[in-house]
């Protein structure tokens, strides 16, 4: 068994054992257990009462978080020429097709997200091999892949995030930073929530949202009451 450091037991004697927490008390706790000299992230840890190897049960979204996630997300929009100055405007990092596709084809990733356009997937479609296993591969579903480039790109600049359950059943996504206060970290948590709720899938049987745990970059996590969440 590792060593537990000064900071890990500090923060494990504010925590009570086997205490299921209200999300605001989480929310204060978590700022008070994180002792990272950096703006350590939050997380948030859903587990499901679904079966996400059935179709029918596969949950999968996006959300616009109210304060945002506190991450500078590099954007990287492939489309044709009309549309560049529209997704540089919009903020977008890295614009481009062909030249961008090239170094992508090249081993480049340095990018969070890619927003693409319908005309130009037969060309961005091979990459799927790069981007795929890195979760970037643009989606539809996801917004994406639209004409709307501009106000996709301006939308993950602000905080929109996509969202898929894990083979476990588990929702895992970054909803802010430490520095943010309390109430900023609880009404991220609110509305990632409520957008899970809602896409509660109808073969879904018996407890829909088992448990909700919040956490930190190496903070330990804290189990949230889930009606705390939504009340």
């Amino acid at each position: 068994m590792g060593r537990i450091t000064k900071n890990r037991k500090l923060a494990q004697e504010k925590l009570e054992k086997d205490k299921v927490y209200s999300l605001e008390e989480a929310a204060s706790l978590l700022k008070e257990i994180t002792f990272t000299k950096f703006d350590a992230s939050i997380d948030i840890d859903v587990r499901l009462g679904v079966d996400p190897r059935k179709a029918n049960q596969m949950v999968r979204g996006v959300v616009s978080l109210p304060h945002g996630t506190g991450k500078e997300v590099r954007v990287l929009a492939l489309v044709t020429p009309d549309k560049e100055a529209e997704a540089k405007e919009a903020g977008a990092d890295y614009v481009g097709l062909d030249d961008m596709i090239d170094k992508i084809k090249g081993g480049w990733t340095d990018f969070d997200v890619v927003i693409t356009m319908p005309p130009v997937m037969g060309k961005v479609g091979p990459l799927g091999r790069v981007l795929g296993p890195r979760g970037l591969m643009p989606n539809p579903k996801s917004g994406t892949v639209t004409m709307e480039v501009g106000k996709a790109v301006a939308e993950v600049k602000q905080g929109k995030i996509d969202f898929k359950v894990d083979k476990f059943g588990i929702v895992h996504t970054s909803i802010g930073k430490v520095s943010f206060t309390a109430d900023k970290i609880v009404e991220n948590a609110q509305e990632f929530m409520s957008t899970i709720n809602k896409l509660k899938p109808t073969a879904a049987k018996g407890t829909y949202v088992k448990s909700i745990y919040l956490s930190s970059t190496m903070s330990p996590g804290i189990q949230v009451e889930p009606k705390s969440v939504t009340d």
